[in-house]
């Protein structure tokens, strides 16, 4: 089957948008996502057969570049999150005018398209375009209809801009070295360098630049808590459910593959690294009087520990870590839903001027309680089973590398908990708390079931990410 498919749906679902209007431009934008879903799911089941998920194309003759797209188990893994989460994301939209809305629900449809073209890229250099593609609708979802003063907002927005597009050089400058060894920009051709020591650990570091300030890894992480703060909800979720396991993926898919001896040999530091933004993010986030940026630095602690379990080069280290991508997307889109639903009716996030709402909302308070209880790795949720596994792969490492890196089960469920404490009890706001709407109920609902299911029963995912991460780790191994 064709997986280009997918994309064409995406790319003509953001026109079609665009073109329906504002006031059919959500609807239209919903139904295309829904599509894309169905799409992946067909590909899925295809994938499960046995076929052969992929597209080649020669695009530019010199020099040598492919349109080669290219599905196995991790990449369709991350297809489908993505897939999952863009008609969630715009459903849970609904409940806030937007101006300009065919341009806004048109610009989150492009941005899907893009993230699923670097998921299924099996060209550096096409890889390289579909990651700075996704860098432009989100530049002008944060800028437009974001939040706050305009000024700050700008100046925000400008630097995560300019961050990120300043390490995506350095990868670019790399697959350049790259094609003058190989002759090609494939991913298959590239795998098979025999690059020295030092040229692994330039590339290493060139790959690094660009994923730590995605992902973010500290020291790189200085432009997230304002832009998440200042984005709209639906800008959070895109850059924080789906966005940042761009960085992830592509640590397992590109960069390890191609430099594993400097992955070897640097491993440690990296790891460190990681669960250095674990501890950070958590005691900043006890400091923290706005919601979102308390989720922000949440989210930068959790995605520490996913990126150590990724530098473990090990094959439970790595199917912990996307097992933890994917449950993060969910809880993480959940736990910004739910921070947008009150901003709706209080107009601010800040947590001292929230309480109460629970005597209001008993429903929304439930299902705000269990989205936190996921964030911290309740057993029987999601998050449990990817987390558990990282720390496991750490402890095979240094078994003090796990004892750090469980800091955050501990200090997530200290700030989680006192977040919800002041948030949601106490005494109760002058202004009246609305329940949640049909959609806003149906939204969360579905998020919390699928982190139950997954939690109870994340076997398919194993199976379908594990033959991709063991080819993975042949591929290390054979340095």
């Amino acid at each position: 089957m064709n997986v280009s498919l997918i994309l064409i749906i995406l790319l003509v679902g953001a026109f079609a948008t665009y073109i329906a209007g504002d006031k059919l431009a959500s609807k239209v934008a919903l139904f295309f996502g829904i599509a894309a879903l169905g799409c992946s799911v067909v590909l899925l089941n295809h994938f499960n057969l046995g076929e052969n998920i992929s597209f080649l194309s020669q695009w530019i003759n010199q020099p040598h570049v492919s349109f080669s797209l290219n599905a196995d188990g991790l990449s369709m893994a991350m297809v489908l999150l993505t897939a999952a989460l863009t008609p969630i994301i715009i459903f849970t939209s609904f409940g806030t005018e937007h101006k300009n809305a065919k341009a806004f629900y048109a610009l989150i449809l492009f941005m899907s398209f893009a993230m699923v073209g670097t998921f299924l890229a099996a060209d550096g250099l096409l890889y390289y375009i579909f990651w700075e593609l996704s860098l432009i609708p989100i530049y002008f979802i944060a800028l437009i209809w974001g939040n706050g003063d305009a000024e700050e907002r700008k100046k925000a927005v400008v630097k995560f801009f300019i961050y990120t597009l300043a390490g995506s050089l350095f990868m670019l400058v790399a697959f350049i070295y790259l094609y003058q060894k190989a002759g090609s920009f494939l991913i298959e051709d590239l795998y098979k360098l025999n690059l020295s020591a030092t040229e692994q650990l330039w590339i290493f570091l060139a790959f690094f630049l660009a994923y730590a300030i995605k992902i973010p890894i500290i020291p790189f992480h200085t432009w997230q808590a304002n832009v998440y703060q200042k984005a709209p909800a639906v800008g959070t979720m895109l850059l924080s459910g789906i966005m940042l396991k761009m960085g992830l993926y592509s640590v397992i898919r590109w960069q390890l593959p191609i430099a594993p001896l400097a992955a070897k040999e640097y491993m440690n530091i990296f790891i460190a690294l990681g669960i250095a933004g674990v501890i950070y993010g958590s005691i900043v986030a006890l400091r923290q009087k706005d919601l979102k940026k308390l989720l922000a630095y949440s989210s930068l602690a959790h995605v520490g520990l996913i990126a150590a379990g990724t530098y473990t080069l090990t094959i439970d280290g790595l199917r912990g870590a996307v097992l933890q991508m994917i449950a993060h997307g969910f809880v993480v889109v959940g736990l910004f839903f739910v921070s947008e639903i009150i901003y709706r009716r209080y107009a601010t996030g800040t947590i001292a001027e929230m309480g109460g709402i629970r005597t209001q909302s008993p429903k929304f308070a439930s299902m705000f309680m269990i989205l936190v209880l996921a964030s911290v790795a309740l057993p029987t949720t999601f998050n449990f089973v990817g987390e558990f596994t990282v720390l496991y792969s750490l402890s095979q490492i240094n078994v003090w590398f796990a004892i750090l890196g469980g800091t955050t089960i501990i200090l997530g469920a200290y700030y989680m908990l006192k977040m919800y404490q002041q948030v949601m009890l106490g005494e109760t706001n002058t202004k009246a708390f609305a329940d949640v709407s049909l959609n806003e109920g149906l939204a969360l609902v579905l998020i919390i079931a699928l982190l139950f299911f997954f939690g109870l029963y994340p076997k398919p995912i194993t199976d379908l990410i594990t033959p991709s991460l063991e080819n993975i780790i042949k591929v290390i191994n054979r340095a």
